[in-house]
């Protein structure tokens, strides 16, 4: 969503982190292909290779990079690439047509870099100026480009050809890529340094979601695969529910006896915001992926 330097930035760090935290390998049968994910036998292998790049690279430094960090240094790094990260989202706010979170976004920026020493210090968040999750391919599927099937990247994880896509456009935005390119070779190395600081300080905050996952799921590679497009989804529809039921739940308003339908054509696939739901309309359930609170 390649490990050349201009890429290696934070807004990758997501898919990146989200397919490096799955470890285990238990065989399985080959997989078959079916309507649903036509580029199983890919994806399959691909998440194979992450996992055990994880399994003997990124866990151990997450783990080492853990036990001598402070928390209160942790916390500040989280803080720094999220505030470099600020950029971006503003940027997607704007594309969007999101100008008063984009005011919003820019004000976190600039607040937190000065009086937040350099980001450092997420001062913003405690004058109710919230951290809000924009990138390109959000941006694409807000202006109605559809996502295509499920992909897993090599490194970068669980993807889609637009978020693909969207990871160019996220390269652009971050200002990490133009010093690695324009910086000459001490600035090169500098960011590169950075940018295994997010990654492992990103690994390493997401622990406690592995677990979960490895613990509560049947089949890892499905439910990986579910949650990421239900919270791709979730992000371009800013969290408002979608006219497409969960198959598997019926609901709570049907007294009959019948399997519940669905009145109105799904969307899904597509970045076009939903209109709002009506009362009688389930809330939208989707498992978010990300770093856990501390």
């Amino acid at each position: 969503m390649t490990m050349q330097s201009p890429l290696f930035h934070k807004p990758l760090l997501s898919s990146l982190v989200l397919s490096m935290m799955l470890v285990g390998c238990a065989s399985t049968p080959k997989p078959t292909a079916n309507v649903n994910d036509p580029w199983t036998g890919w994806n399959h292998g691909t998440q194979t290779f992450n996992d055990n790049l994880d399994k003997a690279i990124i866990k151990p430094l997450a783990k080492g990079y853990h036990w001598v960090t402070p928390d209160l240094v942790n916390q500040g790094i989280s803080n720094f690439f999220s505030n470099i990260n600020d950029i971006g989202v503003t940027a997607n706010d704007i594309m969007q047509l999101k100008l008063s979170q984009g005011g919003q976004d820019a004000g976190r920026f600039l607040i937190n870099t000065t009086a937040g020493v350099g980001g450092f210090v997420d001062i913003a968040n405690r004058i109710n100026l919230p951290k809000h999750k924009e990138d390109f391919g959000q941006t694409l599927g807000y202006w109605g480009v559809p996502s295509g099937n499920y992909l897993v990247l090599p490194v970068f994880g669980p993807s889609s050809p637009r978020d693909t896509v969207g990871l160019v456009g996220d390269a652009l935005l971050n200002p990490l890529t133009y010093v690695s390119v324009f910086g000459g070779a001490a600035a090169n190395a500098a960011t590169s340094g950075a940018r295994l600081l997010d990654i492992t300080d990103h690994r390493d905050e997401l622990m406690t979601t592995e677990k979960i996952i490895n613990e509560g799921s049947v089949d890892r590679y499905d439910f990986i695969m579910n949650s990421y497009k239900q919270n791709r989804e979730y992000l371009i529809n800013d969290g408002k529910a979608t006219d497409e039921s969960d198959p598997d739940i019926e609901d709570d308003s049907n007294t009959s006896g019948k399997p519940a339908t669905n009145q109105n054509p799904s969307s899904k696939g597509h970045g076009t915001p939903s209109v709002a739901p009506s009362n009688t309309q389930k809330p939208h359930r989707t498992l978010k992926l990300s770093e856990p609170k501390k």
